[in-house]
């Protein structure tokens, strides 16, 4: 799935990732990864690997906007959007589930990217609020707008059609959605969670936590839901009955989440967090099984990195993208 990356958000994941190793610092880095690829040279602004791990898309200030063929390490295309000021900087970007289509947004305007041609499929600007988070289904038909005002627009490109999303009354920080564009999950700074019905905007589940909502994830399959807030709590649902199937267990005071997926087989979850860190859970039992921690931005004291993405490459390997503009390879056993 997508990785969440929005201006504020960075702020967050930033500041994080510069006192979690002084907070962790018993806790060395021994992981080593089988490989590695340099994809921004200053670091970067926002990254999201294909859920199948075929592509990435990295945002950085050199490069513009980078597709990255990951089987063979090619680069793809570079998409110019202006990233001269803070409101343009490029910090949120999706890969429909179909590996057709890429979005991306900065504060203020989004855009489309067909992956086959590599031309652009519109560009947009939001003019009464500020974009918080994004997710595009597949043929790039819906695209999903979390908004700083509370609001979440749901947008249907060829007939122009746009539904808004009430239910939260406070900022909304991640938001996400299935590949066919049915349904949406969202959280907020209102401790809430909601999934709902993308054509009626009917709520299906309310998920409470105990403070502000800030990583959302849907598997892919429809299977479940991941809810994480910005204290002690990150939850699975099952999304086909609304009951919690299991919390992740975490002898931290609190963990943060950055980006998350579920595997294909339904049976691990995959995290990454503003700490360095990939962490694999047991869905069943929300255990943690095995982490990792990504490579740091090179020349930087405390030495830190946001992971913006993960994916499940095979059975046996997953693929990350981080701030420190790598793209890291690593072995499951």
């Amino acid at each position: 799935m997508k990785s969440i990356n929005l201006l504020y958000k960075c702020n967050r994941w930033y500041l994080l990732a510069l006192l979690i190793p002084i907070l962790c610092a018993c806790q060395p880095n021994s992981s080593t990864p089988i490989k590695r690829w340099q994809h921004s040279v200053d670091g970067a602004y926002a990254a999201n690997i294909s859920n199948n791990a075929q592509y990435s898309a990295v945002s950085s200030i050199h490069h513009g906007i980078s597709l990255w063929d990951l089987e063979n390490n090619a680069l793809k295309y570079n998409w110019y959007q202006a990233q001269n000021n803070a409101d343009n900087l490029v910090l949120a970007i999706d890969i429909s589930n179909d590996n057709q289509f890429v979005l991306t947004a900065s504060r203020k305007n989004f855009a489309l990217w067909n992956i086959g041609n590599g031309e652009s499929q519109g560009y947009w600007q939001v003019r009464d609020s500020t974009i918080r988070d994004i997710a595009l289904s597949n043929n790039g038909e819906h695209i999903l707008i979390g908004k700083s005002n509370g609001t979440v627009v749901h947008v249907t490109i060829d007939s122009g059609r746009r539904l808004e999303f009430l239910g939260h009354n406070e900022k909304v920080n991640s938001v996400d959605m299935l590949p066919n564009g049915r349904i949406a999950l969202s959280g907020g700074n209102d401790f809430v969670a909601y999934v709902w019905d993308t054509l009626s905007g009917q709520v299906v589940y309310r998920f409470n936590h105990p403070s502000r909502v800030i990583n959302v994830a849907l598997d892919t399959k429809g299977r479940y839901a991941f809810t994480a807030d910005s204290k002690k709590d990150a939850n699975i649902w099952d999304l086909t009955t609304g009951k919690l199937i299991s919390q992740l267990q975490y002898t931290n005071r609190q963990e943060v989440f950055s980006s998350v997926q579920f595997s294909d087989d339904g049976t691990l979850l995959l995290t990454g967090a503003p700490s360095r860190k990939i962490s694999l859970w047991d869905i069943k039992t929300g255990e943690r099984t095995k982490s990792w921690h990504v490579t740091p931005k090179d020349n930087i004291r405390p030495s830190g990195a946001v992971v913006y993405s993960i994916a499940f490459r095979d059975n046996n390997h997953i693929i990350s993208e981080s701030s420190s503009g790598y793209a890291e390879l690593w072995k499951i056993n």
